[in-house]
């Protein structure tokens, strides 16, 4: 049986039967023998492997280079260099795929934008393997903490008629050719059917029978948006609380963020480092930071109160009643408060039409999670339970009361308070890893104008 090369590092004693395989990073050839450092992608770490010539396999030993895979087994033995506590005394070779010379990992030190180009090949790389084995352990974390607290796992339809933010940038899934694709009653479902933007209604609808669900799964967004914290197709995790106000939705969100971040710092010890070495020197300090004291919480209306009296020059004029932009979110939480801010209480009239109105009438129980280095990442509301204002809301935002006659059932039969959030998964992983740019932490993106696979 292959052993991953994550456990024989970490092997407690020599063995005399080992068997491995994965991808060569280096060779380096002496007289009568050569060392391979093979990588199988379970981990950081390479373990390097002695050969002598004369070994089965041996022959082909010219054609191991960087990039090809090979099979190996051997013996595990104390290695006599610095830095790493095994090797391995290869018996026999085997050579599975060479990788000739036109391999575009030959060289090291390629940049983001060529590594985006070959995202096929980019989860070679240590930095991209190390996101990617980090995006794994989030998912992980994620399913813990909801699992932990009896959360039901909700899987939520992908395609919907429903559009939860109202925003009209949809990616419409139809079955029509082009020349019918005008006569809605023809297509497959016999009516409009977009590619979902958020699971969150149907959330609502199970939260009001099961008290607590959480959705996590592929959103998308059909929004020609060329940012780096953008992406036409991410995930979101969502979770809907029954009997829960803005204050409870509030504490589960900082609650979820703290215990993601520990993981994070604690279960990925190797990946986290190669992340702090080359892409934020800063990173561990920053994160510590989030799990060391409560956030800071403040009201809409007192923030943008500090926003203008800060005397700072914003690219964005601030205002009470405009949505903040990432610059006064990351002068919040970078500058003033130097921590992750909770603000909450926005204006009425630019949040969706599923928050609950305040008694001011003039503000909804809407929440933003606010974090250095990325601004928003989780947004949230305590939604309106009151039949006869969600149809006024209704009204108000234009929403068609008949399409939506099923959510406003939910405030017919058996209402009752329950709020929830979004965590845009990419920017949590953008978030603790210090990557830069939404691209990166998602192995194959799709952006405006990019979809090669």
């Amino acid at each position: 049986m292959r052993s991953l090369i994550k456990h024989v590092l970490t092997s407690k004693e020599a063995t005399d039967s080992i068997h491995v395989a994965g991808w060569v990073r280096t060779r380096r050839d002496s007289k009568g023998f050569s060392f391979l450092e093979l990588n199988d992608g379970s981990c950081l770490g390479n373990l390097q492997i002695v050969t002598d010539a004369g070994i089965p396999g041996y022959e082909d030993i010219q054609s191991m280079t960087t990039g090809a895979s090979v099979e190996i087994t051997g013996k595990l033995v104390p290695s006599p260099a610095k830095g790493q506590a095994w090797e391995m005394q290869a018996a026999s070779l085997k050579l599975l795929g060479a990788a000739p010379d036109d391999y575009p990992l030959q060289k090291k030190g390629h940049t983001p934008e060529f590594l985006r180009s070959i995202a096929h090949l980019r989860p070679r790389t240590n930095l991209f393997g190390a996101a990617f084995r980090i995006r794994s352990r989030m998912s992980y974390a994620i399913h813990r903490f909801f699992q932990e607290r009896d959360f039901v796992y909700a899987h939520t339809p992908v395609i919907t008629a429903s559009d939860c933010e109202g925003a009209g940038e949809m990616f419409r899934v139809t079955s029509l050719p082009d020349d019918k694709i005008s006569r809605d009653t023809e297509d497959f479902f016999g009516k409009r059917a977009f590619l979902t933007v958020s699971g969150q209604l149907e959330g609502e609808a199970m939260a009001c029978a099961l008290s607590n669900v959480y959705t996590f799964g592929p959103t998308f967004r059909a929004e020609n948006s060329h940012t780096s914290r953008h992406a036409a197709e991410f995930w979101m995790v969502e979770p809907e609380m029954a009997f829960c106000d803005l204050a409870g939705d509030i504490d589960v969100a900082e609650e979820m963020m703290q215990f993601l971040v520990k993981e994070a710092l604690e279960g990925q010890e190797e990946d986290l480092s190669i992340c702090e070495k080359f892409v934020d020197k800063t990173l561990r300090q920053r994160l510590e930071n989030v799990i060391e004291k409560p956030f800071q919480r403040i009201s809409y209306t007192d923030a943008v109160k500090l926003l203008e009296e800060s005397g700072k020059s914003f690219q964005y004029p601030v205002k009470w009643g405009v949505n903040l932009q990432s610059e006064h979110e990351r002068w919040l939480t970078e500058e003033y408060f130097k921590q992750p801010t909770v603000v909450y209480n926005y204006p009425k009239e630019i949040k969706p039409f599923y928050m609950r109105v305040n008694d001011d009438g003039k503000t909804v129980t809407a929440m933003d999670v606010l974090v250095p280095g990325i601004g928003e990442i989780i947004g949230g509301a305590q939604r309106e339970e009151r039949y006869d204002v969600l149809l006024e809301n209704f009204k108000h935002h234009g929403i068609d009361a008949e399409a939506y006659a099923w959510y406003a059932d939910l405030r017919k039969f058996g209402s009752v308070p329950h709020a929830g959030f979004g965590l845009g998964f990419e920017r949590l992983l953008m978030f603790v890893t210090g990557i830069s740019n939404i691209r990166d932490v998602i192995p194959f993106p799709r952006t405006p104008g990019h979809c090669e696979y």
